[in-house]
This record gives C-alpha cells, sequence and structure tokens, in this order.
C-alpha cells in the first residue's frame, strides 16, 4: 500500500496510543513520520521499533520554542511537512461547582492552544513551501454534545471543531486542507485515568464505567485505535482534496451529525 506514498506526517502525542496507531498506519501507506511527544524516550523507543521512515521528536505543544523547534528538526530531516495530525491531548473531569482555574487552563493550554499554535506553525510552513497540505485535528464525540462531570474537555474538544472550521476556511486558499476526526469511546491504557475519575465521581467501582460505555455502543464495543486509522488515511490523500472544514464521526454509531 502507498497512498501517501512520498509525503511526510508530524503527528503530535505519538508515543503512544491513537497517535502511535495512526504513525504505524501511516508508514505501512508508505509515509515518513516524525513521532512528536512530550515523553522522548519513548518515542525513541517507538521510532527504533518502527525503523526507516519513523523519527522520534521531542515536543511540548505548551511552548511554542518547542513547537517550533520540532517542525524545525523534522523538515532538517525530512525535507518538508504535508501532513500534521494535532492529536496530543488530555483529559479531565469534575463536577461544575468543583472546577479548578488550574485544570481548565491546563486543559486548554494543551487541548485548543497547543492544537492551534502547532497548527499554525505547519501551516506556515506549507504556504512558504507553496505545495499545500493537509492538517488533521482530533475532535471527540464530546465535543459534540456536553456532559455533567466533563465540562471543562467537552469545552475544549468543541472549541477543536470550530477551529476546524475557521483554520478550514481560512486555509484552503493555500492549498491546505483542515478537517477533523471526531472519535467516541476508545480502549487504551488512557482509560484507566478516565475510568478512577468516573469512580470518583459517580461513586463506581474501578472498571464499571468503562463496562457500561462500551455497552451503550451501538456497533457493540468501545471504539479501538486501529478504528480511526483509515479515516486519518483517507483525510491526508488527495481523495480528499475537495473536503474542507469538516470532522467526521468515527464513533460506532454513538453520534450523528
Amino acid at each position: 500500500m502507498s497512498r501517501l506514498e512520498g509525503k511526510t506526517a508530524l503527528i503530535t502525542g505519538a508515543a503512544r496510543g491513537i497517535g502511535l496507531a495512526f504513525a504505524e498506519a501511516y508508514l505501512a501507506e508508505g509515509a515518513q513520520v516524525a513521532l512528536a511527544d512530550i515523553d522522548l524516550a519513548s518515542a525513541r523507543a517507538q521510532a527504533d521499533r518502527l525503523g526507516k521512515g519513523a523519527l522520534a521528536i521531542e515536543m511540548d505543544v505548551t511552548q511554542q520554542t518547542s513547537i517550533d523547534a520540532a517542525i524545525d528538526a523534522t523538515v532538517a530531516h525530512f525535507g518538508q511537512i504535508d501532513i500534521l495530525i494535532n492529536n496530543a491531548a488530555i483529559f479531565t473531569a469534575a463536577p461544575i461547582v468543583e472546577i479548578t482555574r488550574e485544570d481548565y487552563n491546563r486543559c486548554f493550554e494543551i487541548n485548543v492552544a497547543g492544537s492551534l499554535f502547532t497548527l499554525q506553525a505547519v501551516a506556515r510552513h506549507m504556504i512558504a513551501r507553496g505545495q499545500g497540505g493537509k492538517i488533521i485535528n482530533m475532535a471527540s464525540q464530546a465535543g459534540r454534545r456536553g456532559e455533567g462531570l466533563v465540562g471543562v474537555y467537552c469545552a475544549t474538544k468543541a472549541a477543536i471543531i470550530s477551529l476546524t472550521q475557521s483554520a478550514g476556511l481560512d486555509l484552503i486558499k493555500h492549498g491546505i486542507n483542515v478537517n477533523a476526526i471526531a472519535p467516541g469511546v476508545v480502549d487504551g491504557a488512557h482509560w484507566d485515568g478516565v475510568d478512577a475519575f468516573f469512580a470518583k465521581y459517580e461513586g463506581k467501582a474501578p472498571g464499571q464505567k468503562k463496562r457500561e460505555v462500551g455497552a451503550a455502543v451501538p456497533y457493540g464495543r468501545m471504539g479501538q485505535a486501529g478504528d480511526l486509522t483509515g479515516m486519518a488515511i483517507f483525510l491526508a490523500t488527495r481523495e480528499a482534496d475537495y473536503i474542507v472544514a469538516q470532522t467526521y464521526n468515527v464513533d460506532g454509531g454513538q453520534w450523528m451529525s
């Protein structure tokens, strides 16, 4: 398979989970991939495992100098960036009356500002290069509707959907397509932390919330990271050239829009 042959992708939060699944899928389609992550040791371990075409890059999306350095390092190594996946994010939960400014600020700084200013920096590179590009933001079904305990996280993902629309409309004149993927509940190591939030605030036994949300998916199970890779590949190909400012639900039927 070579739908991404000759392309270079920068993927944030790529040392594990969904970001790593995207890196593996892109490499299988012929792309070169920069695995950007704040955890450089884990990114290096994965890049070494993946072999030729994979590069580990240290990147903290809350620091502009780190964003710029990661982009410079990717371009220095591969010569270009054709695709960006804004995947780095954190989850938080609390009742509305218990939300702290510290938690709010950290979640928005990583999930929204991190995506915006990474998108901006990569778009500047793409514009200067003059060959367009593809930018894929990671939204969520949480950005489609509110949840009583997840107000801040839901708000960050709603912001990503809105940012995708605005950036998509602004950048398409440069041949840069900006779109997003909205997963539903996706299984993985991160769900231990999500489950712990609900155990704390809903009085559920460990693992109970995870079983409940999986059973509620119309498809019949929680998503896996691999369920998202097809859309991530498609949105990066020429087949998606006429798709602009859209957010696609890939969630087993949890949300219809």
